[in-house]
């Protein structure tokens, strides 16, 4: 089918359905984004962190491979998204740097930066002492750690502002009702059931719904799963000590914690993160969760204690069996699966932007999302895909 007359739906109105819709949009398809809350889930309250090297870890060498190409090309994508759109798109290029205490955390950043190096990546020891010249608001308590020059960061609140933008004036339609499930004949896509009955026809459909994407058709049952994440925004008052001008990741007492700084008024001036629980589709935010990530980011960045806590929240990162994210044809045919992205959703953006793109033209994708194929859990599917969905 030409893509000109192809009626695509995208379910879910993220960083990632946004970025799909405007790129299939832009290759000729009439797409329709359905999402009950647009731009407010698990997007809105991410850290924004680009970090495929700092988020790097042994035995997951198919997610680094793709986290560092779409690393690459994030400044052309935030480039071409702030031309589109009239507004810059948020990214902030100053790398990382990640910061230990005690001896076991030091140990542990030596572990991944001997495990980084074999690799060929780009990273720098330093003591406490060169880390504070590089970032003073560091405080006594740092002993050591790394600085990784390329792994950015983007604000994700300023991206998502940029996004809907670009996809309008893309013809994008963005609706605020909820697609309760993927319809088929059984050999290809017709179209989506919406939560209030309505059926809409379609030519192809592509779930970026999130943490909510395996409710979505059955040979996604069980594939995405919730992952609760807690988040807070500090606002600096006057007086305080400015906040750093890299993001600032740490392990205190075995505990990650991560510090990343923002310039758009009124959001804050660092987003301090992240809890992780596994507890459904809560999103509360718990008095346990704010002390924690409090206690030990000020005991990295001591000056915070001067800050303003200005927002609290809670997101739901879509979490697969291996943290790969699902990327491709699923199902029955017209299906793409974008979704599963766990911690990487604001890194991946580009990449899974692209690779979608590709799919709807019938083009290959980029190299390194083939190991992101959804049909490698095929086996553990076929007895959902066998019942159909009709």
């Amino acid at each position: 089918m030409s893509a000109s007359a192809g009626r695509l739906v995208v379910a879910g109105a993220g960083a990632v359905g946004l970025s799909v819709a405007r790129a299939a949009a832009r290759d000729g398809w009439s797409v329709t984004v359905f999402d009950p809350a647009p731009g407010r889930g698990a997007s809105w309250v991410a850290g924004g962190m680009l970090a495929p090297v700092t988020e790097a870890w042994p035995g997951e060498e198919d997610l680094l491979a793709l986290g560092l190409d779409s690393v690459a090309r994030w400044p052309e994508f935030a480039a071409a998204l702030s031309a589109d759109a009239g507004t810059d798109a948020g990214l902030h290029p100053e790398g990382t740097v990640v910061a230990a205490t005690g001896s076991g955390d030091r140990a542990e950043l030596t572990a991944l930066a001997d495990y980084l190096e074999t690799l060929g990546r780009d990273v720098h020891r330093l003591t406490g002492r060169e880390l504070r010249r590089l970032e003073p608001a560091l405080g006594p308590e740092v002993r050591g750690g790394l600085s990784v020059p390329d792994d950015p960061s983007v604000d994700n609140r300023r991206l998502l502002a940029a996004l809907a933008t670009a996809a309008g004036r893309a013809g994008v339609v963005v609706s605020d009702r909820g697609v309760a499930r993927v319809l088929d004949d059984g050999a290809r896509v017709t179209g989506v059931r919406l939560a209030d009955g309505t059926e809409i026809a379609a030519d192809a459909v592509v779930v970026a719904a999130g943490a909510h994407s395996s409710s979505l058709h059955p040979v996604l049952d069980g594939l995405v799963r919730p992952v609760k994440g807690e988040i807070l925004r500090l606002t600096r008052r006057a007086g305080a000590l400015p906040p750093p001008s890299r993001t600032v990741r740490a392990l205190v007492d075995g505990r990650p914690v991560y510090a990343v700084p923002r310039t758009l008024p009124g959001y804050g001036d660092l987003v301090i993160g992240a809890t992780t629980a596994e507890n459904g589709f809560d999103t509360d935010v718990t008095v346990g969760g704010v002390r924690d990530l409090l206690r030990d980011a000020e005991r990295i960045l001591p000056g915070i204690a001067e800050y303003a806590l200005t927002e609290t929240a809670a997101g739901l990162r879509p979490g697969s069996r291996d943290n790969l994210p699902l990327i491709g044809r699923t199902g029955p045919d017209g299906l793409v699966a974008a979704t599963g992205h766990g911690r990487n959703g604001m890194l991946l953006v580009p990449v899974t932007a692209a690779a979608v793109a590709a799919l709807l033209r019938g083009d290959d994708v980029p190299g390194p999302v083939r190991a992101a194929d959804p049909r490698r859990f095929a086996p553990a599917a076929a007895g959902a895909r066998e019942e159909g969905n009709h």
